[in-house]
């Protein structure tokens, strides 16, 4: 459990109560990857099979999908495009091993659900992707600000990280934001994640 402080409460809180619109993103920094790395990351934010149209056959599926779009309606109040979010907020995140929760979580505190959200350091959509990874993982059709794609890199570099620090969700949440040991955002994520999208939804993930 990561410790909540004061003063992440109180921005936690701002955020909620207020509905703040300003990006939160810090400066997630380029690291060099090694050859194989690169072109791994490269082969998974490639591909472009249709979306799990599972969301039809499954109860439990249905239900997921229900409640947060019941959540999520006083962000963006179009039905259409609400449900096609969360469809792919869902299978971007269960395709890189995580939870679709924790990534609505990162989503709220880094953009607000600002599909332009852009925040001074220039990262970029709702997952506040650095330009930088269009140019190593990419390629020139790879526009940050489509849905899709700004949610597949960003579910991409979230599980690189994560994968980088053998699991440890703490210190690949502080790469993600470029703040590699400090606690406020780990903390401002995972409050976020627990207080407004706490859901059993990795099982409903890996069910067929």
């Amino acid at each position: 459990m990561l410790p909540m402080r004061p003063i992440v409460t109180r921005l936690l809180a701002t955020c909620l109560l207020g509905g703040a619109t300003m990006a939160h993103a810090g400066n997630q920094l380029y690291e060099p990857l090694a050859a194989s790395v690169q072109a791994a990351l490269h082969a998974a934010v490639a591909d472009q099979a249709p979306l799990d149209p599972s969301f039809e056959r499954s109860p439990e599926r249905a239900r997921w999908l229900a409640e947060m779009s019941r959540r999520l309606a006083k962000r963006i109040p179009d039905e259409t495009y609400r449900s096609e979010l969360l469809r792919t907020i869902h299978y971007e995140a269960t395709r890189a091993g995580l939870d679709p929760q924790l990534v609505l979580g990162l989503i709220q505190v880094e953009s607000g659900f600002k599909k332009y959200a852009l925040s001074s350091a220039g990262a970029r959509g709702y997952m506040q992707v650095m330009p930088f990874w269009v140019k190593l993982i990419g390629n020139q059709e790879s526009n940050l600000f489509y849905m899709r794609t700004n949610l597949r890199f960003g579910c991409t570099i979230l599980r690189h990280y994560l994968d980088i620090e053998r699991g440890d969700l703490f210190r690949a949440l502080g790469r993600y934001n470029g703040s590699l040991g400090r606690p406020e955002y780990p903390n401002m994520v995972r409050a976020a994640w627990e207080h407004n999208w706490a859901y059993p939804s990795f099982r409903l993930a890996q069910t067929p």
